[in-house]
């Protein structure tokens, strides 16, 4: 949609969509894009969570192994809410994930680790108040990759552009770029 900004989209796994997009509706989020099939492959759906954020289901068929964990594959993916305090017991309720919570330092909030069966899976935090006032909730994709800095270089060259520089953190590395077409996404070396 023209007046929709470009982003990446984070998939949840479900092994029955209608289900999923009953449980959505019951915990206080909207079904943006009722379950369809996308051709033999499987099915989808687009929810919003209660503090905006889209978030889609995917159930398998055809395709559906997914590789994360590894270079060069997806690596990690945060919630940054205006309301984190409605965005996580949707999630909780939804998907019947735990939270680790963690303060970020002095003036920062709270870092909300969602987790599945005590490994964590997914962060979330409110929005900081620089990010202008028009930027919805959303969910922010990283690739894990051997090297943040080689990687934020190629794809500079490729025509991204640098939106955080290669930066420390207490777990390890990372960048935020805007792809070619203006999405957001981020790199990690943990």
């Amino acid at each position: 949609m023209e007046e929709a900004p470009t982003a990446w989209s984070l998939y949840i796994g479900s092994e029955d969509l209608d289900a999923l997009a009953r449980t959505v509706e019951a915990a206080g989020g909207k079904t943006i894009a009722p379950p369809f099939d996308v051709g033999d492959q499987g099915r989808m759906a687009v929810f919003q969570d209660p503090s905006g954020a889209y978030i889609s289901g995917w159930q398998p068929a055809r395709m559906g192994v997914f590789t994360s964990g590894v270079e060069n594959a997806f690596g990690w993916a945060e919630l940054n809410a205006r309301g984190i305090d409605r965005a996580i017991p949707f999630y909780t309720k939804v998907f019947g994930w735990t939270t680790k919570v963690s303060p970020m330092g002095e003036g920062m909030g709270d870092y909300t680790e969602l987790q599945l069966g005590g490994t964590s899976i997914l962060g979330a935090m409110e929005m900081m108040p620089m990010v202008p006032a028009e930027v919805p909730s959303y969910w922010m994709v990283y690739f894990n990759v051997a090297d943040v800095d080689a990687s934020f270089k190629r794809a500079i060259e490729l025509g991204a552009r640098e939106m955080v520089a290669p930066s420390d953190y207490p777990g390890g590395r990372f960048a935020i770029l805007g792809d070619p077409q203006g999405a957001a996404f981020g790199l990690l070396k943990g």
